[in-house]
């Protein structure tokens, strides 16, 4: 048995910030030996809403370079960009016709972005779904870090595996049996660990997010010293003294708390009791420290990574040779399946 096989991917659309690290990418770091990990940048779900077109490509290489940056370690991982792998565009459009419509229609973020975007939302964000279901099953993952918010795409992946199995294959129709039992594997989900949940630095009940239009919600991993020791500075509080964990009435605070318990690497414990006697202009130059000195490094290597672009090209060019490889085997047996007749070798 070789090791298990590991698939995520942030989009393009700004700057990573201390959400994106926290809750996502340190875990992929911290986890990456112990798995095959391909990690990509997903450029086409950037593009289901409005995107600027001479920003994208741009933003495809920088979140390629921070993943670097932050110790994605290519002996273990691959990193590539899913527009460049043609086989995710293709699988999505045969899922798209085993995938009934009203599985789509349920999803709670597609709700929640139509009703942001009205008679403007797309069809590509209806279909978000099944490209990430595309994107999952084309590599065979066994597991695929999210976070709460995207449990329920993952459960539709594994309904839309299960189903073209059930279609189109023979055998153990829930995709655990042994060699050429089914088409596709059902990815089993992998929960972010508790606590990584970085929520908005002006709204301690929404999380920290990348299309907020105020940039003081979130600490972006670029963000110089100055810029955020001004944010942290500026962040939502409450005028009660003495700072605590896990009071419902008080979300900044208990937020506030927890980055500084992840940045700091310190227990909830240790945290609880150095803060329990804390005004917030106290405490705020302790955050600001901790974001720094975690930050500082990985700006550091980003920018010897920018300073050297064909190191980064090479880099992308051997993670999509490798990626292609894989996904263009899943995509020919899931053509073989449902029918399809494959060009001759």
């Amino acid at each position: 048995m070789g090791k298990p096989r590991v698939l995520s991917g942030v989009q393009p659309t700004g700057t990573l910030h201390l959400g994106n690290y926290l809750g996502a990418i340190r875990n992929w770091v911290d986890d990456q030996h112990d798995s095959d990990n391909f990690f990509c940048v997903v450029d086409l779900h950037a593009v289901t809403v409005p995107h600027d077109p001479t920003m994208l490509a741009e933003n495809t290489r920088a979140i390629a370079a921070l993943y670097l940056a932050c110790g994605i370690d290519l002996s273990c991982s691959t990193i590539f960009v899913q527009s460049q792998i043609s086989a995710h565009a293709e699988l999505a459009w045969l899922l798209n016709c085993v995938t009934p419509l009203n599985w789509l229609e349920r999803m709670i973020q597609f709700k929640e972005k139509a009703v942001k975007q009205g008679e403007n939302v797309s069809v590509g964000l209806l279909d978000y779904p099944v490209l990430m279901a595309a994107d999952i099953l084309l590599y065979d993952a066994d597991r695929v870090p999210v976070g709460e918010d995207q449990k329920q795409h993952l459960e539709l992946t594994r309904d839309i595996a299960l189903r073209v199995n059930h279609q189109f294959g023979a055998g153990d129709s829930l995709g655990k049996g042994g060699e050429g039992d089914s088409i596709l594997k059902v990815p089993d989900p992998a929960i972010r660990k508790a606590g990584a949940r970085v929520m908005s630095l002006t709204d301690g009940a929404n999380k920290m997010s990348k299309s907020d239009p105020s940039e003081m919600s979130r600490i972006e991993i670029l963000d110089s010293p100055d810029q955020i020791k001004k944010k942290i500075k500026r962040c939502k509080t409450d005028p009660v003294r003495g700072l605590e964990f896990d009071n419902p009435e008080r979300p900044e605070c208990n937020n506030l708390l927890g980055l500084y318990q992840v940045l700091s690497n310190q227990t909830k414990e240790a945290v609880a009791t150095e803060c329990a006697h804390m005004g917030w202009g106290q405490f705020k130059p302790l955050l600001t420290a901790a974001a720094i000195a975690t930050l500082e490094p990985i700006q550091h290597k980003y920018q010897d990574i920018l300073n050297d672009p064909g190191y980064l090209d090479t880099m992308l060019k051997d993670g999509q040779t490798k990626a292609n490889e894989v996904a263009q085997a899943t995509l020919n047996r899931v053509k073989t399946a449902m029918g399809f007749s494959l060009p001759a070798a």
